[in-house]
């Protein structure tokens, strides 16, 4: 079948919807070419199949292609920042890695060194899990291409920084202990969002807070609302080297329910988008958005929010990537209030 795609600035873009009906064709995230397809990209999707690391249910390793089919709904231009993001710079989808399931050391290994082959020419990357034990290695392989600790956003209902599950040090509910405890992570710059529900015990606070960590609850988000939420977390990262790490159950599950370990009261998928869409002219540097489990995922919820939050995040990377003014006019409300918001903060006498 030829693909009539959608071609501008030099940059080959999604098969043309308009022409090719959606259920039709490979699905590749957001019907962009693959990897093979193009010469360089300058943003790179990949997916790693992998859910050993999980701690209740499985499933996530099928999630990156649950995401990709979702995704055949996105359109080219994002009217939330007046950019068309596949036309500022050239996205590819470079398939799954190939990543051993029954040994989590050698996994992490191939991960990292793919992440570093992936990026090698200067391609970002926006991968799709798998569940959250990936996340390690690839903020190995971003602090490497930073040379330099990255900042990191980790959006999750749980803290991701328990030592050890059955004495296993690598899992999907340690990787943030070992990335703080490699070096990898600015520890003056990291946050988790969206945080809630039961925990092992009040140490599991302590020894977050020790690690460097700021938490912005579920319950923060709500009552502080969206605009407070980005403005507080812009003032801690700054202009830093910005990793954002998405665990899908940040969502409440009425938003997303394929997921393995669900927590209820949390954020809405709009909530997350808001978030996300106040980052605009931040460093970001590379992203994840993992454990979207299909086989718990009625009705593709789940793989639509995940489809969504790539999208934003491939488009923040855009967007960054645009010379000039690249911003324009704030587009629509939410935008114009972030910038009013942020303006008061800069004028204001800060501690």
């Amino acid at each position: 079948m030829e693909e009539l795609r959608i071609e501008a600035n030099g940059n080959l873009g999604p098969i043309d919807s308009s022409r090719i009906p959606r259920y039709a064709g490979a699905a590749t995230y957001a019907r962009l070419p693959r990897l093979d397809q193009v010469s360089k990209a300058d943003v790179t999707v990949v997916g790693v199949p992998f859910d050993s690391g999980v701690s209740y249910r499985p499933g996530a390793r099928f999630g990156a292609n649950h995401v990709r089919e979702a995704s055949r709904l996105l359109r080219p231009y994002n009217p939330a920042w007046d950019v068309s993001p596949f036309e500022n710079i050239q996205v590819a989808d470079a398939g799954d890695m190939a990543v051993n399931p029954f040994n989590i050391n050698e996994a992490i290994e191939t991960i990292q060194q793919n992440a570093l082959d992936l990026t090698a020419n200067g391609s970002k990357l926006v991968t799709l899990g798998g569940d959250h034990t990936i996340a390690l290695p690839l903020l190995r392989a971003a602090a490497e291409r930073a040379g330099e600790p990255v900042a990191m956003l980790h959006f999750d209902a749980h803290l991701d920084t328990w030592d050890t599950y059955f004495g296993a040090e690598y899992t999907h509910g340690t990787p943030f202990r070992r990335a703080v405890e490699e070096g990898i992570l600015d520890t003056e710059a990291i946050s988790h969002v969206g945080t809630r529900g039961p925990l092992y015990g009040k140490k599991d606070l302590d020894d977050d807070h020790r690690f460097g960590f700021g938490i912005v609850t579920s319950a923060d988000v709500y009552y502080q609302g969206v605009l407070e939420t980005v403005a507080k977390i812009r003032d801690r990262i700054g202009n830093r080297p910005l990793y954002i790490s998405v665990d899908i159950d940040v969502l409440d599950p009425a938003h997303a329910p394929g997921t393995g370990t669900p927590e209820a009261g949390g954020i809405s998928s709009r909530e997350l988008l808001e978030i996300i869409r106040g980052f605009r002219g931040m460093n970001l540097v590379g992203a994840d958005i993992v454990e979207v489990a299909p086989a718990y995922d009625h009705a593709e919820i789940t793989g639509v929010a995940g489809s969504h939050v790539a999208y934003e995040l491939v488009t923040l990377m855009a967007d960054n990537a645009v010379e000039g003014d690249r911003h324009g006019a704030p587009n629509g409300y939410a935008q114009q209030a972030l910038g009013a918001r942020l303006e008061e903060l800069a004028k204001a006498d800060r501690p």
